[in-house]
């Protein structure tokens, strides 16, 4: 049996995992969701890094898991507890030093995500709409749930430099959604490739794939 720690991305929600939590259970898995405080301007990622210490407890052989924004926090924690293997999905991918705003246009982010919108048939220059880049493939009394309790998220995090001077020394996957909007697979496969040296391994669903396709997100992770 393994444990795993669920960091959610941007609005901090653990709600984001609660489809996922079930098909990891029915495994005889422990799984942690945690909530991190996304709307408090004055939390940092070492805030976001102790709430998810926190929420460990002693727990022991865990597996991080983190969703898009999670990928800032995550590597803080591999120092801090007894990580056994970190799963980034969908995720934010930082560099030493980097801030979570220059993230974007270092990566090559919005460009990757205007081609593809012309790729697709979307106009890249067109308002950003969060059911066409989020929910585009989320069932959609989900979708309804989540846009009822859409929670707000503090730019402060984004604002820091990244504080780790090197990735963790901890084994790392990276799983990538083929039909994800925000982040495509491409753009996904290369900067994994070229930040960390690994290559992502692809699974259905969009950028929300815990909501769209819990059951093949379980089947990724546990191996």
């Amino acid at each position: 049996m393994a444990t795993y720690i669920l960091i959610p991305g941007a609005g901090g929600d653990a709600w984001y995992w609660h489809r996922l939590i079930p098909h990891l259970h029915q495994r005889g898995h422990e799984a942690i969701a945690v909530d991190l405080p996304a709307g408090d301007d004055s939390a940092g990622l070492q805030d976001y890094a102790d709430t998810v210490v926190d929420a460990a407890g002693q727990r022991r052989g865990l597996v991080v898991v983190a969703q898009s924004m999670g990928g800032l926090t995550a590597p803080l924690v591999c120092g801090r507890l007894p990580v056994s293997r970190l799963v980034l999905v969908n995720a934010m991918i930082p560099a030493p030093g980097e801030t979570g705003q220059d993230w974007w246009t270092n990566t090559g982010q919005d460009q990757a995500r205007r081609e593809c919108d012309v790729r697709e048939g979307r106009s890249p220059d067109e308002p950003f709409d969060p059911l066409v880049y989020f929910f585009h493939d989320v069932p959609e009394d989900i979708t309804k749930e989540a846009m009822a309790g859409e929670s707000p998220q503090s730019g402060a995090p984004f604002e820091q430099p990244w504080p780790l001077g090197a990735w963790p020394d901890v084994p790392t996957e990276v799983l990538s959604s083929r039909e994800d909007r925000l982040f495509p697979v491409e753009f996904q496969i290369r900067t994994a490739q070229h930040r960390l040296g690994v290559t992502p391994k692809t699974l259905p669903g969009g950028h929300l794939v815990a909501l769209s396709q819990p059951e093949a997100l379980t089947a990724a992770l546990d191996r």
